[in-house]
């Protein structure tokens, strides 16, 4: 099953189900930029279950940076553009709260 990405104003991107085209749970991940700088949060409270992106590494629109992992489910915070990753804010096993930093990319 294939799953798209869909732009949403003012919270970032939601993967959407093809099937039913309604949102999965924990999908949208904020995100602020300025200029060509972006801030990737969280968007609910969860465990860090993979960093999958480290500082300096070279990222595509829609690239993995971590996942996360909140009631037996995975969800990817990525990239909403391509640039380098600046910043990751956490590490594998660390618990983030809704609106902690997750990484930056410029």
């Amino acid at each position: 099953m294939s799953v798209s990405l869909v732009a949403v104003p003012d919270f970032g991107r939601v993967l959407l189900s093809p099937d039913c085209l309604t949102p999965v749970a924990g999908s949208r991940i904020r995100g602020s930029m300025t200029g060509m700088t972006e801030e990737i949060r969280a968007e609910m409270v969860a465990n860090v279950s993979k960093v999958v992106a480290h500082e300096g590494d070279s990222v595509t629109d829609g690239a993995e940076i971590v996942i996360l992992e909140s009631m037996k489910m995975e969800i990817p915070a990525v990239a909403h553009h391509a640039g380098r990753v600046t910043k990751v804010a956490v590490a594998e096993g660390d618990v983030v709260q809704e609106g902690d930093l997750i990484a930056v990319v410029e």
